[in-house]
Formats: C-alpha cells, sequence, structure tokens
C-alpha cells in the first residue's frame, strides 16, 4: 500500500485557497501570492439533527464524518452510518449522515453542541461528566522499534504535501512496524487530522499492523480517538499532556511524544518497543 497523497491539488476539494502577500527578507520587499490552509466551517448533522460544527479543511470529508463519528462514540462501527451526503452553502459545508436508528437515539441521550476551533475538541461539552466515561483498552497486538518510529518521521515531511504548500496544516499518518506510512491524512486541525485517518482505515479494508503518527503534541482528544480506534501505539512530535498521559496508561496505549530526530520520549506502554 502506497500513501495516498492529495491530487491536483486537493483530493475531495476544490482549489487551495491563496492570498497576495508582500516579504520582507534582508531588506527588500517582494510581492508574490501565497498558498494558504483552508479554515471552513463544516457542520456534522446526523438524520438531520445538527450536532457539531467543525473548523477542518474542505477535504476527505467522508474520511472525517466516519471518523468523528468513531472516535466521538456516536458508532461503534462503520455500518452503523447508511450515507454521508456532503452539501456546500453560502456559510460552509454540511456533511448530513444518515445514522442507524439505535445510534441516533444514544446520541439524543448526550447530544451536545460543538463550535470547535481548529485546536480545540472540547468546546460546548456541558458537564465534567464527559470524562467519566472509562476509555476501552487497546487490543492491537503490535511490537515496533525505536528505528521505526525513527524512520516514519523522517518520511513524514515528504508526504506532507498540504503542510508543504501552506505551512499551516497537521497530518496523521498510519505506518507499519517496520515504519514504512501506508496512509495520510491533513487537515488545519490536529484532530481533524486524526479523525480523517480513522475514517480512510475503517473503510480501506482490514487494517494492517502499525502504529499511527501525528504531527503535533498528544492531547487528550488525540488519545481518546485513538483507544476508540483500538491504535495501540500513538507517536507525536511534540509534547505529551498530563491528560494524555494519564488516559494512555489508563487503556493501556504506547504513548511516544517529542519525536524527533536521533531521540523519543516514551509516556507509556514501554514494553511494546524494541
Amino acid at each position: 500500500m502506497q500513501p495516498e497523497q492529495p491530487e491536483a491539488p486537493v483530493r475531495g476539494g476544490g482549489e487551495l485557497p491563496s492570498s497576495p502577500i508582500h516579504t520582507w527578507r534582508a531588506g527588500e520587499l517582494s510581492a508574490s501570492r501565497d498558498t494558504l490552509a483552508d479554515e471552513t466551517p463544516v457542520a456534522l448533522v446526523y438524520n438531520c439533527v445538527s450536532h457539531a460544527v467543525m473548523m477542518t479543511s474542505a477535504l476527505d470529508l467522508e474520511d472525517f464524518a466516519l471518523g468523528f463519528s468513531l472516535g466521538e462514540g456516536i458508532v461503534d462501527q462503520p455500518g452503523q452510518i447508511y450515507d454521508i451526503e456532503v452539501r456546500h452553502c453560502e456559510q460552509g459545508i454540511e456533511l448530513q449522515i444518515a445514522l442507524a436508528s439505535d445510534r441516533l437515539a444514544a446520541l439524543k441521550d448526550r447530544r451536545r453542541f460543538l463550535a470547535g476551533q481548529s485546536g480545540c475538541g472540547l468546546c460546548g461539552v456541558e458537564s465534567l461528566d464527559y470524562f467519566a466515561a472509562p476509555l476501552p483498552t487497546v487490543t492491537a497486538g503490535v511490537r515496533i522499534s525505536h528505528r521505526a518510529i525513527q524512520r516514519a518521521l523522517a518520511a513524514l515531511p515528504g508526504l506532507q504535501r498540504l503542510g508543504g504548500l501552506t505551512g499551516g496544516m497537521h497530518a496523521a499518518a498510519w505506518c507499519d512496524p517496520a515504519g514504512e506510512i501506508l496512509l495520510l491524512r491533513e487537515d488545519v486541525g490536529r484532530h481533524n487530522a486524526l479523525d480523517k485517518l480513522v475514517g480512510a482505515l475503517a473503510t480501506s479494508g482490514p487494517r494492517p499492523a502499525g502504529f499511527a503518527l501525528v504531527s503535533s503534541r498528544a492531547s487528550y482528544e488525540l488519545v481518546q480517538k485513538a483507544a476508540r480506534a483500538d491504535m495501540a501505539v500513538l507517536v507525536a512530535v511534540s509534547a505529551a499532556t498530563s491528560r494524555a498521559v494519564a488516559m494512555a496508561r489508563q487503556c493501556g496505549m504506547t504513548l511516544v511524544g517529542f519525536a524527533r530526530p536521533g531521540r523519543q520520549v516514551v509516556y507509556a506502554g514501554a514494553e511494546r518497543l524494541d
């Protein structure tokens, strides 16, 4: 399997936005155009009931809808979503998601409305009880080496096509145990990128063994989404937060942070690493 990359220029969306700019360098000013990271309000609507509005990049939206639904516990498996329709409107984009009736009833029981900024996955949660629900214990059996992490880390920048164009996109990648990147998704939000990766993996057949690599810090919502997707190893290029470490230990996940050339920090689950 080869890493999927956006086609010309964006898979699942239109042209990337751009803007005229002036660049000051070494005392000289020059005019040009710059490609910008797309940030669009995307509403997730389940059976005509609006549930969340997230600021995300308008590509791979079907992957996003499925991955968000799995990561938030709205569905337990892809088959509980019957259809996903992308509707463009003046204010943004609506994802009309046809949901199984029993899952819609469960969603209404804990319905909340999110107005999500690109760096936020918690806006609009109504109660601290949100944190009381236990995470599933990860069951995926995998062992990887520190060298495999380094191999994936070295390959990541070259595969972040949109990140390279804009300088403002996060990536989430699925890597095999040897460190080869098999699948990659990009988004302006780190948790949105992981949602898209989860959704893409859920529809691409049996998932090969491996680990997830994200181009961001490891925050609680990334651990939460990875655990619900039964990802046993999550690697981040920046630090892990205190809640992320506690949640990783709770669900038996291997959590690696500060993954940089020549070093990385293991916060939890060191037994999976050779």
